[in-house]
């Protein structure tokens, strides 16, 4: 049995709090925020463990693993500090803002032994589980080409949402580099195809809105790009592209996240509402294989504090090709979010934790998810230049661990 500590209370916060104390190996969960009121309210609403003062007591504390859903660019110095305290750690996404934060949670999680799991949605989402299963098959070929948008328009839900989290100075936050917030695009790719970013080329659009919003004036980050377009060079010779979209006319509420895969011999496309398998001679429309249906009201009183266009994250259920199988029966009938992707990430981390292995989206993972994004944005402000992608390597099964044992070879 483990012990939660939540490190913040917002708008994420409470869908996962409820998944990882209903979970059969968690004993219970603490969380903790800035505003302590956000905290108390969300132990009450969920009936939870208890409230802890601030993050430096929860890691003085005896929980057994941390949470961290704190805002976006403070992630990577939490988790090193967590890891250092002997804590797992699960990060929300991303993983880091630069190269050096990535590698120091590396060496941290090398030199503890401890378990890091980045939260990412997009490695269990039901178009990568169903291009990630026809790659095994063998049923693309070779791939050649394949791209991962995550295209969320700011006027559905996030002007909210940051008002929510950056409190008077949102605007400074809300400027946040599209490329910097990668892994939804890049692991829904990744997670299907083996490899990683070699290279990449990207273009900024610079916005025009006029808002104070990217505005580099305002920016705590001194970011003006409100899209972004990545070409990245894989290790395999392939060819990923990506989109990041903060200013577009699509409807995110119904798909944020959408995928294409092209190989030699099949390709897969997705769109808002159909997806295709598509070989040499035929198409087969497979949008029932891959689409989740909500299990939640809009009007629940746990969505309260969640903008009515991002709702859609927070209440679906499965889709065909997820094995539910193998989750806890506990989760029979509450509900996920992101497309069915909640419960995976929960329980792949408490297992990860219990049985001490690899879970699938780890540090190694995470920095292939993650730092060709921070590549690319560099790569927008030297006006597409062609940048070098570092790697760190593949995973290193932990100490003790049995080689290829665990949720590192489950399927999700």
């Amino acid at each position: 049995m483990v012990s939660i500590g939540m490190i913040g209370a917002g708008q994420f916060a409470g869908s996962f709090a409820k998944l990882f104390d209903i979970h059969p190996d968690v004993e219970g969960v603490y969380v903790t925020d800035l505003l302590p009121e956000r905290a108390h309210e969300l132990v009450e609403r969920e009936s939870l463990a208890g409230f802890v003062e601030d993050f430096d007591a929860m890691l003085e504390s005896d929980v057994d693993a941390v949470a961290i859903f704190t805002q976006r660019w403070t992630h990577g110095p939490l988790v090193v500090r967590a890891l250092r305290a002997g804590k797992h750690v699960y990060s929300a996404v991303p993983m880091a803002i630069t190269e050096d934060e990535i590698a120091a949670i590396i060496e941290a999680v090398k030199e503890t032994g401890l378990t890091y799991m980045m939260g990412e949605t997009s490695y269990y989402n039901p178009a990568t589980i169903y291009a990630r299963d026809k790659v095994a098959e063998g049923a693309f070929g070779r791939i050649i080409y394949a791209e991962g948008d995550y295209v969320h328009d700011m006027d559905l839900g996030f002007y909210a949402a940051y008002q929510y989290s950056g409190g008077e100075n949102w605007k400074a936050t809300a400027s946040y580099p599209p490329m910097l917030y990668p892994t939804h695009a890049i692991g829904g790719v990744l997670g299907a195809i083996p490899g990683h970013a070699v290279s990449v080329s990207c273009i900024g659009i610079t916005d025009d809105r006029g808002d104070g919003v990217f505005d580099k004036e305002v920016s705590q980050f001194g970011n003006d790009f409100s899209n972004a377009s990545a070409l990245f060079e894989l290790d395999n010779g392939a060819v990923m592209r990506t989109n990041e979209m903060r200013r577009v006319g699509y409807p995110s509420q119904i798909r944020e996240s959408r995928f294409r895969f092209f190989g030699t011999e099949a390709s897969f496309e997705q769109l808002a509402t159909v997806s295709v398998w598509q070989d040499k001679h035929d198409v087969i429309d497979v949008s029932d294989k891959i689409t989740t249906k909500p299990t939640l009201s809009h009007d629940d009183p746990a969505l309260a504090n969640v903008d009515p266009a991002l709702r859609d994250a927070f209440v679906s259920g499965y889709a065909e090709v997820q094995d539910t199988s193998r989750l806890p029966d506990e989760y029979r009938g509450v509900p996920s979010g992101h497309e069915g992707s909640h419960h995976f990430l929960v329980d792949d981390f408490v297992r990860a934790v219990v049985d001490g292995t690899l879970p699938p989206v780890n540090a190694w993972v995470a920095a292939r998810y993650t730092l060709p994004g921070i590549v690319a944005h560099e790569s927008a402000k030297q006006h597409g230049a062609r940048l070098p992608i570092p790697d760190f390597g593949d995973p290193a099964e932990p100490a003790g661990a049995a080689a290829g044992a665990g949720a590192a070879t489950r399927e999700a």
